[in-house]
C-alpha cells in the first residue's frame, strides 16, 4: 500500500492544523470512505467517531500527529462482533494493528516525530455500530487547545434542560489512557466518600470535570463532589425525556467529563429515557477514552450487562421469587453499555438491608452458566479497573456469586419453587479485593443454596 503526499501539502496541511484552534472535529464516519484515498479527515485527539460496519465495508480514517508521543487506539463495538484495525504511515505496511477480538481492541504506537497516519477498520465477523476513539499528539483534543480539547465550543443550553453546575464551565483537558477506562458500583443509601476521593481521584487526578445524571431531583451532588475530588466542575443533568437525552448540549457536557456517575432513582425509566440515545454513546465515550463511570443504587444497575428491570411491575421480593423459578416480578433488560469487565455480569444493591440474597441468586440461576452477579450493601462500593481487579470500600460487604463445578441447578422449572445448590458467595469487605476473570480474592467464600419449599429458604440459615 502506497500514499504519495508532497512535502509542500502536508508541510500546509501541518501549519493549518496547529493554528486552527476551532478546526470542526468529526464525530461520524462519511461514506464513501471505503479506500485510502477516500480516508475521513478531520479526525480530532480524544473524539470518538461513530460508524457503522456492514459485511462488504471497509472504513479509513486520516490523522496529524503533530509531535512524538502516544497514539492511543480504542475500537469499541458490540461484544458479538469482532472488528480490527491497522495503523500505517503515509507509505509502507501496518506499524500497529488491533485483531485480538477483544471488546473494544485497543493498542497503543509510539510515534517519534510529527507525520500524517491512516487507520483502517475491518471486519473479521459480524457487523454494525462502533465507536472508534484516537488519542494523539495535536493541538486541539487530549491535553490541547486549550478550552477546546477537542470537543468543540460548548453548546448553548436547551432552555427545556434543568441543570447545575458548579466550578468551571470550561473543559479542564485532563489526560487519559484510552481503553484504561473504570467502573464504580455503589449499593445506594449513604455515599462511599473515598471511593470518590481516592479511587476515581486515583485514577482521573483532580482537577476533572465530573457528570452527575439522574431524571429527577437537584443538585445535592455538585459541592460534595467537588470538594471530595477537588474537581474542575461538577455538573448535573436532569435527562428526564429522550429530546433531552439527544441534546448537543447534554452530549457535550457528558463526552467531555472524566467521570461521569449515576445518581440513584429508577432504572426502569433511566433505560427508557436514554437507551439508544445520545447519552448512552457520550457515557460509553467517556468509559472508552479512559474515564470512569459508575452510579449508585439505580445507578449501579445501570452498569450491569442486563439490568434488573422492574419497569410497570412490582419489585423483587426474595422470599416471593424462590416459590417460582419464573416469578413475575424478575424482569431483565439488554444494558446500554460495555464494559468488558461487567461482561455477563449482574448487579443487585440494598443488599443485606432489604433481603436481597434470594431475589440475586435466583436472577443468576435465570442467566447462562458464565454469568455472575455483583451485590452491594448500602454505604458500599467496588471500584474496578480495566485489567479486572476490584476493591471494596464502605462499612457493609460487596458479594460476588458465581456457579462453580459444584453448583446443582436442581429444580429451575416455570411454576416450581426453586431449588439451586452450592453456589460460590464470595463476601468482601473494606480493603477486599477481586479479579473479576480469575476470580481470585482475599474475602471470604462459602457455598449457599436455595430451597423455595422450605420457610427457612437459604442454607446456611443466614447467607450473609
Amino acid at each position: 500500500m502506497k500514499k504519495i503526499i508532497m512535502n509542500m501539502v502536508a508541510t500546509l496541511v501541518t501549519t493549518l492544523f496547529l493554528t486552527t484552534n476551532t478546526h470542526a472535529c468529526i464525530t461520524s464516519e462519511s461514506e464513501s470512505n471505503d479506500t485510502e484515498s477516500q480516508a475521513n479527515t478531520g479526525m480530532c485527539s480524544g473524539t470518538t467517531v461513530e460508524g457503522n460496519l456492514s459485511r462488504s465495508d471497509v472504513d479509513w480514517f486520516e490523522f496529524d500527529v503533530v509531535q512524538a508521543g502516544n497514539i492511543d487506539i480504542s475500537l469499541n463495538h458490540n461484544s458479538r462482533d469482532d472488528f480490527d484495525w491497522a495503523l500505517y504511515k503515509t507509505s509502507g505496511g501496518a506499524v500497529d494493528t488491533g485483531e485480538t477480538g477483544s471488546t473494544p481492541e485497543t493498542g497503543s504506537y509510539q510515534a517519534n516525530a510529527a507525520e500524517t497516519y491512516v487507520l483502517k477498520l475491518t471486519r473479521y465477523s459480524g457487523s454494525g455500530w462502533y465507536d472508534l476513539n484516537v488519542s494523539f499528539p495535536s493541538s486541539t483534543g487530549g491535553g490541547g487547545g486549550g478550552n477546546d480539547c477537542g470537543y468543540g465550543p460548548r453548546p448553548s443550553a436547551p432552555n427545556t434542560l434543568t441543570s447545575y453546575i458548579t466550578g468551571n464551565e470550561n473543559d479542564s483537558c485532563a489526560g487519559l489512557t484510552a481503553g484504561d477506562g473504570a467502573v464504580l458500583l455503589m449499593g445506594g443509601g449513604s455515599d462511599v466518600d473515598s471511593a470518590f476521593s481516592n479511587r476515581v481521584v486515583g485514577h482521573v487526578d483532580s482537577n476533572a470535570d465530573v457528570v452527575v445524571l439522574r431524571t429527577s431531583g437537584s443538585d445535592g451532588y455538585n459541592s460534595y463532589l467537588q470538594g471530595l475530588m477537588a474537581a474542575d466542575s461538577v455538573t448535573t443533568l436532569i435527562v428526564d425525556t429522550r429530546n433531552k437525552a439527544n441534546e448537543d448540549y447534554v452530549d457535550w457536557v457528558i463526552r467531555s467529563a472524566e467521570f461521569v456517575f449515576v445518581a440513584g432513582g429508577d432504572q426502569s425509566d433511566y433505560l427508557n429515557q436514554w437507551s439508544g440515545t445520545k447519552v448512552q454513546s457520550a457515557m460509553q465515550h467517556v468509559f472508552d477514552k479512559g474515564g470512569v463511570i459508575g452510579g449508585t443504587s439505580a445507578g449501579m444497575a445501570l452498569m450491569a450487562d442486563n439490568v434488573y428491570d422492574p419497569d410497570g411491575i412490582l419489585g423483587a421480593i426474595s422470599e416471593e421469587v424462590v416459590t417460582d423459578f419464573c416469578h413475575e416480578t424478575l424482569n431483565f433488560s439488554n444494558g446500554i453499555l460495555s464494559i468488558p469487565m461487567l461482561n455477563s455480569a449482574l448487579t443487585d444493591t440494598h443488599f443485606a438491608e432489604r433481603d436481597r440474597m434470594g431475589r440475586t441468586v435466583v436472577s443468576l440461576a435465570q442467566h447462562s452458566t458464565n454469568h455472575f452477579a455483583i451485590a452491594a450493601d448500602e454505604n458500599t462500593s467496588l471500584f474496578i479497573t480495566s485489567n479486572n481487579s476490584g476493591v471494596a470500600d464502605g462499612s457493609g460487604s460487596i458479594y460476588v456469586f458465581r456457579e462453580t463445578a459444584l453448583t446443582q441447578r436442581q429444580v429451575l422449572t416455570c411454576g416450581s419453587p426453586v431449588r439451586y445448590n452450592d453456589v460460590q458467595r464470595i463476601r468482601l469487605n473494606s480493603g477486599n479485593t477481586i479479579n473479576l476473570n480469575s476470580f481470585s480474592h482475599n474475602g471470604v467464600a462459602t457455598n449457599i443454596s436455595i430451597n423455595g419449599n422450605n420457610a427457612n429458604f437459604y442454607s446456611p440459615l443466614n447467607p450473609y
